[in-house]
């Protein structure tokens, strides 16, 4: 069993940063890409960054200069740095990420598995 775990949310400032982490545990075979995305009220989910196992990049118009996205492949674990945060930021921010597990039988299963969503909130 797979599981992603958040943690960095809270509230800031206009113009503060957070950092956002996500840990994965489990039966982890390997994990291919990585990404944030987040939802704010009475808005559909959007990806904000994704990050391949290569270390490729990509992000959203409307937080290119601002955001980084980062993992450490030792601790399968993702980071989001997020600096001059806006009060349109505010959101609900969730990890995914697209991992292969094994089976007893030596299958291969890829799924993308999503945690538990983290608050951040931006307000003076």
């Amino acid at each position: 069993q797979v599981q992603l775990v958040e943690s960095g949310g809270g509230l800031v400032q206009p113009g503060g940063s957070l950092r956002l982490s996500c840990a994965a545990s489990g039966s982890i075979f390997c994990i291919n890409a990585m990404s944030w995305y987040r939802q704010a009220p009475g808005k559909q989910r959007e990806l904000v960054a994704t990050i391949a196992n290569d270390g490729g990049t990509n992000y959203a118009d409307s937080v290119k200069g601002r955001f980084t996205i980062s993992r450490d492949s030792a601790k399968n674990t993702e980071y989001l740095q997020m600096n001059s945060l806006k009060p349109e930021d505010t959101a609900v921010y969730y990890c995914n990420a697209n991992i292969v597990t094994r089976t007893t039988n030596g299958i291969h299963i890829e799924r993308d598995y999503w945690g538990q969503g983290t608050q951040v909130t931006v307000s003076s």
